[in-house]
């Protein structure tokens, strides 16, 4: 197979299309349907046989299933950031919102003409460090009620809660009591908003791009019944939809065995729920005559850990293959289902839907189009990616290897790019904040960019954004062709060096900041 010229790591997203009409082999539309957390090792499709995924196994069969899909930047706003942005931004910023030297694809395309349109219950996305992913829609809705949505101001007193492990209150306490029936929770509303659009709306328009940001099966794992009981019927009490954020939860007594399968069972309740409701949206797109002319493509942020290796949540721990290595699904209209075993990573989305509507961004970015191998014209786009953490370790994965690379002393030098200056809320302590900019900070430049940024260097003993507060477990090195449960470390054995090479190479190719490199010791 040839290798069709690509988007990719330090170039600009450009389209072999003059405009921003559908071109040879490119479909009109596209619907991405991103369902957060969502563990590809518990789907049928990937499989899995915990849990029931019927809609997911359904799509799967007709759509090219990619096993080799890795995140970028983490965790939620940041993986929005490279599907939306198509840049990596984890290396200069953490969570955060959409910054000035840069635009949304949603801003190409409304330059281009074509519809954009979001369905969401995510309520990151309307709140301070992710408050302007959604205004370059040509239109939105925001279904409320789910996690941290402040949606109602005093709760129904049919709720009685269920045990939070040490969340405390929460503004899901005020609003669960006002869910009567599964049609009233915020997964099904969001799912049946989008498949209301696609009936009524998708033909007024001649190419839209139309993206159901789904929370589910984000926790709470909190589902009516048949779900709620579906996976653990032998439970009693209220359902356990708040997972721990720790390793070693077993291990320490923080959950026991019962607690343990009840958590993982209701997760495994929310994944059936919204499977249901992501199977009435297919068959809406089927039933207006869509799936001829639109890419149907289904995927994640990253996955979520329900006791694989005693760690439960996303605590500050490597990004093991549990949280790091994702499903995608993506059907293309007049072609047949496959497995694709090429490397790829959440900014390649973002350059693929540059490519299918043939729209430009000025700004850097780091994405590959997947329509090469969509269509069977290249084996692979990519030999490597990077994912992680700001302040965290930095992982480079390739087609065999994951080198995950942790600071060589204390956290530090690091530094913050951004002019925005906001970051995920964490409710309950409204204190956490990033630090603001001091005596120290300079004005600087992106990659490719001219546009000024402040940079805002830390040291050794500062107090970092809260992103950066952890312990490491040093570096670690997986052959995960040999090994993919990650069970045999080769960190300081004859193969690290070669990994540090070239995970130092990627970085100095990225352009990204000095300090990274001085701060993982690769200088």
């Amino acid at each position: 197979m040839s290798r069709s010229p690509t988007a990719g790591p330090g170039t600009d997203v450009r389209s072999g299309d003059e405009d921003a009409t559908a071109g040879p082999g490119r479909p009109a539309n596209v619907i991405l349907v991103l369902l957060d957390s969502l563990n590809r090792h518990m789907l049928g499709a990937y499989g899995g046989s915990e849990f029931s995924t019927p809609n997911l196994d359904r799509l799967a069969a007709s759509a090219v299933r990619f096993d080799n899909h890795y995140t970028g930047s983490l965790p939620c706003i940041p993986a929005r950031h490279d599907i939306l942005c198509g840049a990596w931004d984890f290396l200069w910023k953490p969570w955060g919102s959409i910054e000035i030297w840069e635009e949304p694809i949603t801003a190409a395309l409304s330059g281009a003409g074509i519809t954009s349109v979001l369905f969401s219950d995510h309520p990151h996305l309307f709140e301070v460090g992710g408050e302007n992913y959604h205004t370059d829609f040509s239109a939105w809705d925001y279904l409320r009620g789910h996690e941290s949505d402040p949606w109602r101001s005093r709760p129904d007193p049919s709720w009685t809660g269920a045990p939070s492990f040490g969340r405390g209150w929460t503004n899901y306490d005020n609003s669960r009591g006002w869910f009567r029936g599964e049609e009233d929770f915020p997964g099904p509303r969001t799912m049946a908003a989008a498949a209301e659009w696609v009936r009524r709306d998708s033909r007024h328009h001649d190419r839209f791009f139309l993206l159901v940001d789904e929370f589910d099966p984000h926790e709470p794992f909190d589902t009516p019944e048949p779900y709620a009981s579906m996976y653990d019927p032998d439970w009693q009490g209220p359902h356990l939809i708040w997972p721990p954020y720790t390793e070693a939860a077993r291990a320490r007594g923080v959950l026991d065995e019962h607690q343990a399968r009840q958590i993982r069972a209701s997760y495994g309740a929310k994944l059936t729920m919204i499977d249901h409701w992501l199977g009435r949206l297919m068959d809406d797109v089927e039933e207006a005559g869509r799936a001829d002319d639109t890419v149907f493509m289904v995927c994640t942020d990253h996955g979520h850990y329900l006791g694989e290796k005693d760690v439960w949540g996303k605590p500050a721990v490597p990004v093991y293959q549990t949280l790091g290595h994702i499903p995608l699904l993506v059907r293309w209209p007049g072609t047949g289902g496959g497995d694709c075993r090429a490397l790829t990573t959440s900014v390649d989305l973002f350059a693929t839907l540059a490519d299918i509507f043939g729209v430009t961004v000025e700004h850097r970015t780091h994405g590959r189009s997947l329509v090469p191998l969509l269509l069977d014209e290249a084996d692979s786009v990519r030999s490597w990616l990077l994912t992680g953490v700001w302040g965290r370790e930095v992982h480079l994965v390739t087609s065999d290897l994951k080198y995950c690379r942790a600071p060589a002393a204390d956290n530090a030098p690091m530094s913050l790019w951004s002019n925005r200056w906001s970051t995920m809320p964490v409710h309950g302590h409204p204190e956490l904040r990033l630090p603001r900019p001091d005596r120290r900070a300079q004005l600087d430049r992106m990659p490719g960019s001219e546009v000024p940024v402040i940079r805002q260097p830390f040291a050794s003993g500062d107090l970092l954004p809260f992103w950066g507060w952890a312990r490491f477990s040093g570096n670690h090195l997986w052959n995960l062709g040999e090994d993919p449960a990650e069970d045999v470390d080769l960190a300081d054995s004859r193969h690290e060096p070669g990994a540090a090479d070239a995970l130092r190479q990627a970085l100095v190719e990225i352009e990204c900041p000095e300090d990274q490199l001085q701060r993982l010791g690769l200088v």
